[in-house]
């Protein structure tokens, strides 16, 4: 799910000429008294509507031995609520609730966020507004539910991690990436920490964290925003608002040893090479967020990107080569190279060259007419977001409960041409610049196959 939302993202604002709109959703805020922020963004195109709700809370907020707890809620959620003026539900009626209208729900977890939603016809919005919101503060779960779940996500952990090569390595480069610190925690938990979970823990982290003033709600589709902040005051704004704690999270240790992970794996049928950097998000800064945006699609962004070009057309060292920054995040965001090389003698090769490209960009910058077509490419598709329906609320949701303001998002499209190639020069010597020490050194991690019964 959370690879899902980085692709409508990228695809939604990567990519007008100087545009002529003033915003790019034209989304409309309100405040409920209890600290529920409101977001509407109206598409009347369709009668149908998408509903969100955002916690800001995540796998990086979970007690230190109790890894898994926020993705473990996600799905507890789903089990049953009591609440006496919005209503109950028994285990799993909310998702057939929701079916027998039309509709479909969802929910997902980061390291940053939890969140919900629907998508559904727009005379239901009352319904599942009301649903959701007496789940904040009124889920019930019994006991057997809670152990029977739990043998859910451990299966979960076993099918998409523990018998997955790539998520495996994946999960050791991001420990390797952010030592001593909550992003290096995985989402779905480690297995001994699930299987110690304890049914009063889970319940304390649900009080905790799951309050009107901890929570972004948007509503994107056919519906007025005076509609939704009405049936919001009489649904949300019923809950009392909880006594928060700003987040204050532990930071990794100055390090200086740049680390290398490998794997073999019998499934794996060719090599995979991956590096990550630890880059600024949108949160920690503005202005170098925008400047890794317009890099990542120059030098990463498809096959007319210079690394596709230079790696895979003209030095035929790798067979695809990708690189993918995601801005949103509370602390640190993480910039990524991923590449499929022609064969395990290429690896070295394929780091070489990558290296050689941001020397490239460090010595000599890029053109006037790479920079001009790319931030272009980026405006052009801001200017279709408004016809999707769940994507302004992915969008919105996605940046506000990680630190952004409406305003940057609305803005994004103006704010990008701010960028300039001299900014990307600095950008890349500071954080990618391969000849220097790094502050944070990238971790690489190579894939291979490996040779089974008589051919070990």
């Amino acid at each position: 799910m959370k690879q899902f939302i980085l692709i409508i993202i990228a695809v939604i604002l990567c990519s007008a000429p100087s545009m002529a709109m003033d915003k790019v959703f034209n989304a409309k805020s309100y405040m409920l008294d209890n600290g529920l922020q409101i977001v509407v963004v109206e598409n009347h195109r369709a009668p149908v509507i998408t509903h969100m709700i955002w916690y800001r809370v995540g796998a990086a907020d979970e007690p230190r031995g109790q890894s898994g707890i926020a993705h473990f809620l996600e799905h507890l959620m789903f089990k049953g609520q009591k609440h006496a003026v919005l209503g109950d539900l028994e285990a799993g009626e909310f998702s057939k609730i929701v079916r027998s209208l039309g509709g479909n729900d969802n929910a997902f977890t980061s390291q940053d966020f939890t969140a919900y939603f629907q998508s559904i016809s727009n005379k239901h919005l009352e319904r599942v507004m009301k649903m959701e919101a007496g789940r904040m503060r009124g889920m019930f779960i019994p006991q057997e539910g809670f152990v029977s779940e739990k043998k859910v996500i451990q299966e979960e952990r076993r099918q998409r991690t523990d018998n997955d090569p790539r998520a495996q390595m994946s999960e050791q480069m991001r420990e390797a990436l952010f030592p001593n610190h909550p992003y290096s925690i995985p989402i779905i938990g480690w297995m001994h920490e699930i299987e110690g979970l304890k049914y009063q823990e889970v319940m304390d982290f649900y009080h905790k964290y799951y309050a009107p003033n901890n929570a972004v709600l948007i509503v994107s589709g056919d519906v007025s925003a005076d509609q939704v902040f009405e049936i919001a005051k009489r649904t949300y704004g019923i809950i009392e608002r909880s006594d928060m704690l700003e987040r204050s999270w532990i930071k990794s240790p100055p390090f200086i040893a740049k680390t290398a992970i490998s794997l073999e794996h019998p499934t794996i049928k060719e090599p995979v090479f991956r590096r990550s950097y630890r880059v600024p998000s949108a949160n920690q800064s503005k202005q170098e967020s925008l400047i890794l945006e317009v890099l990542e699609d120059i030098i990463g962004g498809g096959s007319t990107s210079r690394l596709y070009k230079s790696l895979v057309v003209e030095q035929k060292i790798a067979t695809n080569i990708s690189l993918s920054y995601n801005s949103a995040a509370w602390d640190d965001a993480t910039l990524s190279i991923a590449v499929n090389p022609a064969s395990k003698e290429k690896i070295a090769d394929v780091k070489a060259a990558i290296d050689n490209e941001l020397r490239k960009i460090i010595n000599d910058g890029i053109s006037v007419k790479e920079l001009s077509e790319s931030i272009m490419r980026m405006q052009n598709n801001a200017i279709y977001a408004r016809d999707s329906l769940t994507g302004p609320a992915m969008i919105i949701g996605y940046s506000l409960i990680t630190g952004s303001s409406l305003d940057d998002i609305e803005h994004w499209p103006q704010q990008i041409e701010s960028v300039t190639i001299e900014q990307i020069q600095e950008v890349t010597r500071k954080y990618l610049n391969p000849d220097v020490p790094y502050k944070t050194p990238p971790i690489d991690g190579v894939l291979l196959p490996k040779a089974t019964g008589g051919n070990e």
